[in-house]
């Protein structure tokens, strides 16, 4: 299958949930116009109390549809924008990309890699127990994050629901996603 945009979504105020649009412009070395998170250096409230200066590895949020589903299985109902994301995907292994990977989404939009989202209390808040389906520990006890990976902007464009992303990785070795 190939890797398409399913949703995008994008919101000016600080809100958990982001409502789906039409499409979002990414802007280089910023993030989604007219998003709360957009800019050079740290957006989310946690970190920006702990240091506004540091850069913003967290521009652009991606998750994959594939997710929706799994929680489903459990019983939470879950769709496109609603745990915070700009671009929802299908047919593409976000968890298993290595940092670096570069994402050309449509005509010409490309974000980097930076890590992993790092789900907080406020999944809970939004949907009671729906923080153990998108964060826990595997068999070894190594912390397992499922809730989306994180970029920033290095070419701007457009994103609509239905274009197309391909994946270009690094060099090797590749570095496996850490939270950011």
């Amino acid at each position: 299958m190939n890797a398409t945009v399913t949703a995008v979504s994008s919101n000016g105020e600080y809100s958990f949930t982001k409502p789906n649009r039409d499409s979002i412009t990414l802007l280089a070395g910023l993030g989604v116009e007219g998003d709360v998170h957009a800019g050079v250096t740290v957006k989310h409230r946690s970190r920006v109390a702990q240091d506004p200066t540091q850069p913003n590895l967290r521009q652009v949020h991606l998750i994959h549809e594939e997710l929706f589903a799994e929680v489903a299985e459990a019983g939470f109902t879950v769709t496109p924008g609603e745990l915070g994301e700009n671009i929802t995907t299908r047919g593409i292994d976000l968890l298993g990309l290595p940092v670096g990977t570069l994402l050309r989404i449509g005509e010409s939009a490309v974000v980097e890699v930076t890590g992993l989202r790092n789900p907080c209390l406020q999944i809970d808040a939004f949907q009671d127990g729906l923080l153990k389906q998108v964060a826990g520990r595997d068999e070894t006890g190594r912390v397992v994050r499922k809730a989306g990976i994180m970029s920033v902007v290095r070419e701007g464009g457009v994103v609509r629901p239905g274009d197309t992303v391909d994946v270009r990785l690094p060099a090797e070795p590749h570095r496996p996603l850490e939270r950011v």
